[in-house]
C-alpha cells in the first residue's frame, strides 16, 4: 500500500490520514488516459490505482461528457493524414473564410476567438478553465 501511496502523491492526490484521498482533475485525467492505452483495461488501472473499477468507469463517463479533461497523448510516432489527389476544377475558386468565431462553452462561461486562434493556444485557455473549477 505504500507503494500505491507515493504514486498517488506523485500524482498530487491528497492522501488523508483516515485513508480518504482527494483527487485532482489531473489525477483523474492520467487514471482514464492510462485506460485509452492499447491492451490496458478497467480492471487493471483500477488495481494500479488502487480504486475500484466502478469508479475509474465514472471518470471515464465524466471524460466522454467534457467534464473531464484528458491530456494530450504523446505519439512515438508522426501522425499523418492520408492525401487524395483529385483533379479540380479549371478554375481555382476564391477561398472564403467564415466570419465566425472559435467559441468555447465551459459552463457559465463563454470564450470567442478568432479563428487564426492555435490549437496550442485553444488547449492552454481549455485546461485553464478546467483548472479553476476545482
Amino acid at each position: 500500500m505504500c507503494a500505491t501511496n507515493s504514486f498517488l502523491r506523485s500524482l498530487g492526490v491528497e492522501i488523508y490520514a483516515s485513508g480518504h484521498r482527494r483527487w485532482s482533475g489531473t489525477a483523474k485525467a492520467q487514471a482514464v488516459a492510462d485506460t485509452l492505452e492499447v491492451g490496458a483495461t478497467v480492471n487493471a488501472v483500477a488495481k494500479r490505482y488502487g480504486i475500484l473499477p466502478n469508479q475509474l468507469s465514472a471518470w471515464r463517463r465524466q471524460a466522454k461528457q467534457g467534464k473531464l479533461l484528458l491530456p494530450a497523448p504523446e505519439a512515438d510516432e508522426p501522425l499523418f493524414a492520408p492525401l487524395v489527389v483529385s483533379a479540380g476544377p479549371e478554375e481555382p475558386e476564391a477561398l472564403t473564410v467564415p466570419n465566425e468565431a472559435i467559441r468555447l462553452i465551459f459552463r457559465e462561461i463563454a470564450i470567442e476567438l478568432p479563428l487564426q486562434t492555435s490549437a496550442s493556444r485553444i488547449a492552454e485557455i481549455a485546461h485553464a478553465l478546467e483548472a479553476s473549477s476545482c
